[in-house]
Order: structure tokens, then sequence, then C-alpha cells
């Protein structure tokens, strides 16, 4: 039977999310933990970018070493020869979505005239469906070893067109159709119909992507997928951690996974990706609000504060008797239950005016020791500038990593702007 799998695109969509960003660092933190959750593949970037470039080949050394396997980094690049040369010039990318806008609004609100999507729409003009094969094929030869084609507002998409594009998309080799519901127009009943149609008419796996403008990115995410593999395709869905992302956000990351395993229409019925680790879930959203400077809402799925707080009479009464009464499923398995340490007398934190002294201290309650004065001076500096690369505390494991890597992280918070006529 088809499985589901999860693509976490908080590291390229996640920050697209207006007024909010990461740094490279906390970009690469996230791949670690992602890494360490199972989680099949991070569309981690934009590849073609040039402050990305460092980062990106960084991430993709590290990846080699075996410290970010074996999810798959996977960059994200518009249909344009230009971008796709670039996106393979300076690294080892290996993983690459191709995304272009298939909608009449789009195609037309958008290209105004200069693309048409189909050849007899305007012989004189460019159109997206020999747009697709010749970047597909172009991926393909720069090393692409997967590729994956995207349907940029698929759900106001018409359903001819739509399967036309599927269809050149699988023609030219493509490995999966991102079915894009750019302005989180679809509902539930609508989004299955048509996954599954494209599955049993084109015979493509399937991703989801889907934003949470009318609140149903997760809802519409699980029946989009329950249509891919009822219509005999693996199924794909986009993720980001806290649901972070454009305007509403996308679908969230431990919603999503909580749907697949504990939903009465799911559990037992769907096989979601064996190597999801759920009890990485907690420490993987506090990080990335921390690293967005977004707090986690107190009645977010699985994470929040309140999702395992009973108060009322009736509720405490039968979640103690039994926590099953009143919680479908239980703290643990997302990582929650242990005490937390907060310091309230002296601490010492690392920043861009640290000192050898506090630099060393701090390290060594991580247990992490120097074989040199040396040695010790050029992490305090790596840290020193990774302070200054993401204006906050350091966390316990960014300092590890620094100090786990320093040619690495030097790398990632290297950027160089290019100069001016260029």
């Amino acid at each position: 039977m088809p499985k589901i799998y999860i693509i976490d695109v908080t590291n390229r969509d996640g920050v697209q999310t207006s007024r909010l960003g990461l740094a490279k660092l906390e970009k690469t933190i996230i791949n670690i933990y992602l890494n360490g959750m199972g989680v099949y593949q991070s569309e981690f970037g934009f590849p073609y970018t040039l402050h990305e470039m460092n980062y990106v080949a960084a991430n993709l050394e590290l990846a080699a070493e075996g410290v970010l396997a074996p999810i798959i980094l996977a960059g994200w690049c518009p249909m344009r020869e230009k971008e796709i040369e670039a996106s393979f010039a300076n690294n080892c990318l290996k993983h690459i979505n191709l995304s272009i806008s298939t909608s009449k609004q789009m195609t037309q609100g958008k290209f105004r005239g200069r693309l048409v999507r189909a050849p007899e729409d305007d012989p004189s003009v460019p159109n997206l469906l020999d747009m697709t094969t010749r970047s597909v094929e172009l991926a393909r030869k720069l090393g692409a070893v997967t590729v994956g084609v995207n349907a940029e507002d698929a759900s106001r998409t018409d359903d001819e067109f739509l399967l036309r594009f599927a269809r050149t998309a699988k023609d030219v080799g493509a490995d999966r159709l991102r079915y894009c519901d750019t302005l989180g127009y679809s509902d539930p009943m609508t989004i299955y119909d048509r996954c599954r149609m494209l599955a049993e008419e084109v015979g493509l796996a399937l991703e989801l992507h889907c934003h949470n403008d009318l609140g149903m990115a997760v809802a519409c995410s699980i029946a989009g997928a329950k249509g891919a593999v009822d219509g005999g395709v693996d199924a794909y869905i986009n993720t980001a951690v806290n649901g972070m992302g454009e305007r509403a956000g996308n679908a969230d990351l431990v919603s999503v996974i909580l749907a697949l395993k504990k939903s009465s229409g799911m559990e037992g019925k769907y096989t979601l990706d064996e190597r999801i680790d759920l009890s990485k879930a907690w420490r993987l959203a506090k990080y990335v609000s921390y690293a967005f400077g977004v707090p986690i809402p107190c009645n977010q799925v699985g994470v929040g504060e309140n999702a395992f707080a009973h108060e009322s009479g009736i509720h405490t009464d039968g979640a103690l008797k039994d926590r099953r009464n009143y919680e479908l499923y239980n703290y643990e398995e997302l990582g929650r239950g242990e005490p937390e340490t907060i310091e309230t007398g002296r601490e010492i934190t690392v920043g861009e005016y640290s000192g050898i002294r506090g630099f060393r201290d701090v390290y060594g309650k991580l247990e992490i020791e120097f074989h040199s004065d040396e040695e010790a001076r050029e992490i305090l500096e790596l840290a020193r500038y990774a302070n200054v690369h993401t204006q906050k505390p350091l966390t316990d494991d960014e300092l590890r990593f620094i100090a786990a890597h320093p040619d690495l992280a030097r790398k990632i918070m290297t950027m160089t702007p290019p100069a001016l006529g260029n």
C-alpha cells in the first residue's frame, strides 16, 4: 500500500512569513532537529539566492558527512533557466522542486501575456507546458536525482488543464506533482476528490501543499493525502513547524502527524513513514518558537501550554482516573513531561562581547572541553559572530554545533554582498 511522507518547508516557506525570518545557523539547527525527528525531507531553502549559497553548500556537506542523514535536503526554484542553473552551480544539490503557476487567474494576472498556459493559447508566446518540460530536463542535466514539479494555485486550476500539466510532468520524468493550495481555497472533500482523480488518471506521486487562509490547512492536507493513497500513489504532505508561513501560515507539522496517527479515519488505515519520531516534537517546536520570536499559542495542538491542562471538576476527575477519558494521546509521546530548569540566580551567557572565562564556564556546563586555549579562543570568536548573526542568546544546541563543526559554522554565517553593478 502507498505511504504518506512528511516534507517540511519551514526553512523555505516558513521563512517567508512577513516581518519574520531565521538566521542561517537557526535554519541549520532546524534541519538537524527535523532529521532527528525522522522527517523525510526538508525543503531547506533557495539554492539560487546569493545569501543562501554558503548555507546551502554547508548543509549539503553536513549531509555528506552523515550529520544530516537520512533526511533529504531539497531546494525550491522557479521554472526559469537562470535560477535553475544557479541552483546547481556552486554545490552538490541533488533534489529540487520547480514551481510555476497553473491557474488562469495567476497566469493571466501575473504574467500579463508574457506566458500562456498551452501552445494553442497563443503560438507566438512561450507556454508553461513547454517550460515545464525544458525545466525538468535542465535540472536532470545539471545533476538532479529527484525533481518535483509544483502546480502553484492548483486548487484554482481547472481539472482539464491540471491533468494535462500533471501528465506533462510525468512524461518528462518528474518524481512528484505538488498540489499547491496556495490561497487555502480548498476544502477537505474537494481536495480529496481532485487528488484521487489525479492519482488514478496520471499515476504520479502527489505532494500536498496547503495554506491556512480558511483554517483548513491540516484538514485539507490529510484529505488530499487520503485521496492520493486511495488513488494508488504515495502522498507527501508539506508542513511547517508551528504552522509558520505566509499570511495565515502552512499546515502545522505536529498537527499533521498527530492527525495521521490518531484520527479515527487514519489510525491503522493509512501508513505514515515509520521513521517519524513524535517524541522530538516538543523540543523542535520550542526551538522554532524561539528562533522566530513567535510564542507558541497556549492552545496549540500537542505543544501548547494548555494542550494537556485540565481545570473543570468533571474533566480533572476524569483525567486523573484515566487520562484517556479526556486526552486523545499521551504527553510523553511528544517528548513532554520532563521538568525544565529555569535559572533564577547567577547566569552566564555567550554573546558577541563574551570573554574567555565566561565562555569556558558555559561550555563546561555542556561538558565540552577544549584541547587548548587557542582552540577555545577560536570557538569563542565563532560564538561571538553567531550571536551577531542570530541577534539572540545562543542556545545549548547552537553552541554544541559551533564547537562540533567550526568550519561549517563559519561557512554558514559567511555572506558577502555582491559589488554594485554585478
